[in-house]
């Protein structure tokens, strides 16, 4: 019988998705792993089999949190229109807010190639879908109540604003300027 553990799984995979967060896959070492997790580089693999596998569970993580989190808001109670801007002004002020402008740990796996194998890809996807999925049912309920024109299929419109809350994340990582992010947000808002 092998020793029993002496560390969470869960403290363990917080910590390494903070470092995935912060250095991207290919900058993270076996050594910033360690480092951040307490555990040596035995019992790193032996609990997770590799580097990648690691990243994997931090993408689920991520997922099951902040990404759960951001879909979940989108069904509270409320204007479409404010639900929609609530979330792109959420994302501006954590980003914002994050002096290592980490941005969309998800959005980060997708443009980096060096860890981007197909299950990664698959994580990303389904992350992505989850998103669009809750944006597609929201703009459903604001064209069946009048909120939103219904001159477009939801999907489109869930799409294209879509397409502009991930590039306010990436805009985000790059500029200061809170003014120029809230005109993202106003014109996603306004082309519903």
């Amino acid at each position: 019988m092998g020793r029993p553990r002496e560390f969470s799984d869960q403290r363990v995979i917080d910590a390494a998705m903070a470092v995935f967060w912060e250095k991207g896959y290919e900058a993270t070492t076996t050594q910033d792993l360690c480092a951040r997790t307490g555990l040596g580089r035995g019992s790193l693999y032996n609990a997770f089999g590799s580097k990648h596998l690691l990243y994997e569970e931090a993408l689920r993580r991520y997922a099951e949190t902040l990404a759960e989190a951001q879909v979940a808001m989108l069904a509270e109670p409320g204007s479409v229109r404010d639900r929609l801007r609530d979330l792109m002004l959420g994302v501006i002020d954590a980003d914002l807010d994050d002096p290592g402008r980490r941005g969309c740990l998800a959005l980060n796996a997708a443009t980096e190639a060096s860890g981007r194998t197909e299950s990664v890809a698959g994580l990303v996807r389904r992350q992505f879908a989850d998103l669009e999925q809750a944006l597609t049912r929201l703009v459903a309920v604001g064209q069946s109540t009048g909120e939103l024109p219904s001159g477009r299929p939801p999907l489109q419109v869930a799409r294209t604003f879509q397409s502009a809350y991930y590039g306010l994340r990436v805009l985000a990582k790059v500029t200061d300027d809170r003014r120029a992010l809230l005109d993202v947000v106003e014109g996603a808002v306004a082309a519903l």
